[in-house]
């Protein structure tokens, strides 16, 4: 599986970059966000922030939607790696009306072909599916 290739893309992958080291390191997003601006030669990307800025701010409501219909799964138990592709997947699906519901769940499976183990892309696809038909109770 390759990298991303559209700009959206790697602004997909750069946030969830920025997300686990944030999750890794114990500071907020926003600092990591920061940092990665300030103490890179890195170009971040507007849509990395939107993405990053969206996740932090609805983080709370995310991870209990997460908690909630994750069949079998806590937060906790699920790899750190996948929990932050969900949060960018659930982000989009839900909190994004400019990205389709069926591109915010491919991406996030896609990114989980590349960055998670074999199974991650099944359970990142059936989760965001469930999300995805639960889309208009869950913001109503």
């Amino acid at each position: 599986m390759s990298a991303p290739t559209s700009a959206r893309g790697k602004a997909r992958r750069r946030a969830v970059d920025i997300l686990f080291e944030a999750e890794q390191r114990s500071v907020s997003a926003f600092d990591a966000l920061r940092d990665r601006r300030e103490k890179t030669d890195q170009i971040i990307n507007p849509y990395t922030a939107e993405i990053v800025q969206g996740v932090a701010a609805m983080q709370e409501q995310i991870d209990e939607f997460l908690s909630t219909y994750s069949q079998g799964w806590s937060l906790e138990r699920m790899p750190a790696v996948d929990r932050i592709i969900l949060r960018v997947g659930t982000w989009e699906l839900l909190y994004n009306d400019d990205v389709p519901d069926a591109v915010a769940v491919s991406e996030a499976v896609e990114l989980a072909k590349v960055l998670s183990t074999d199974e991650s892309p099944a359970f990142v696809n059936g989760l965001l599916g469930r999300l995805q038909q639960l889309k208009p109770t869950l913001l109503a």
